[in-house]
């Protein structure tokens, strides 16, 4: 397959040409929060066919964004994980994701899947990094089959898939719970005192927990709004 380009010298056109295409930016999405088996990716991003998956991830090696490697024991199959040049998009990808929470979420639609590891990168997306200033703690979420965890050191946050080590709070909350509870819909005190929710552990990083991560207020796009002076 011929790869599409605008044919323009422009940085911005020069990258569409690299990430523009349909389901691309979402599996960097996908490989931002580690390397992924090649099912891996199929199952986060149904809808995604077979042959174009392997064709997209073809493009991507071939342009220095992906490259194969061997997971470590016990799995030790292969997988793709993202370049130097793959990683420098994290920040692209999060502004729009930051993006899409202010001006593009708003009811669920029938048709639309929602992974709860889809978290570990939106968890970056909506911190707050002045509100993290001086804490230290390790948070687990266990959402259904998902487990995943946040480490927040004095206004910076890592996130990564599986459970932690030693975690100062460990969080067990149902999937559309999660889910109501990433668009803004729910709080965690809500959810824990209707009992649909769970958390133990140290008490006072769970009083924190909740001002970590800030969602932007939802705004409806219309053809009279002028940029803020």
């Amino acid at each position: 397959m011929e790869q599409r380009t605008y044919n323009q010298y422009c940085a911005t056109a020069r990258t569409l040409d690299l990430v523009g295409e349909r389901w691309t930016l979402l599996l960097i999405r996908e490989l931002l929060t580690g390397p992924k088996r090649f099912g891996d990716l199929q199952h986060s991003l149904r809808g995604l066919g077979t042959g174009l998956l392997a064709a997209r991830m073809k493009h991507l090696e071939r342009e220095g964004l992906v490259h194969k490697v061997t997971l470590p024991p016990p799995a030790r199959t292969p997988a793709y994980a993202l370049t130097q040049a793959g990683e420098e998009l994290g920040p692209a990808v999060l502004a729009l994701a930051r993006w899409g929470l202010k001006w593009a979420m708003d009811e669920p639609r029938e048709q639309e899947t929602f992974h709860p590891g889809w978290a570990v990168l939106g968890l970056r997306a909506c911190f707050d990094a002045e509100a993290a200033a001086g804490l230290r703690a390790l948070y687990e979420f266990r959402v259904e089959e998902e487990v995943f965890h946040a480490r927040i050191d004095d206004g910076t946050i890592e996130t990564v898939h599986g459970p932690a080590q030693h975690p100062d709070v460990v969080i067990t909350i149902g999937g559309e719970v999660f889910r109501d509870l990433a668009a803004g819909r729910s709080t965690l005190a809500e959810a824990i005192s209707d009992g649909a929710a769970s958390a133990s552990g140290d008490q006072r990083a769970l009083r924190e927990l909740h001002q970590l991560f800030r969602l932007p207020p939802p705004q409806t796009r219309s053809a009279a709004q002028t940029p803020a002076s």
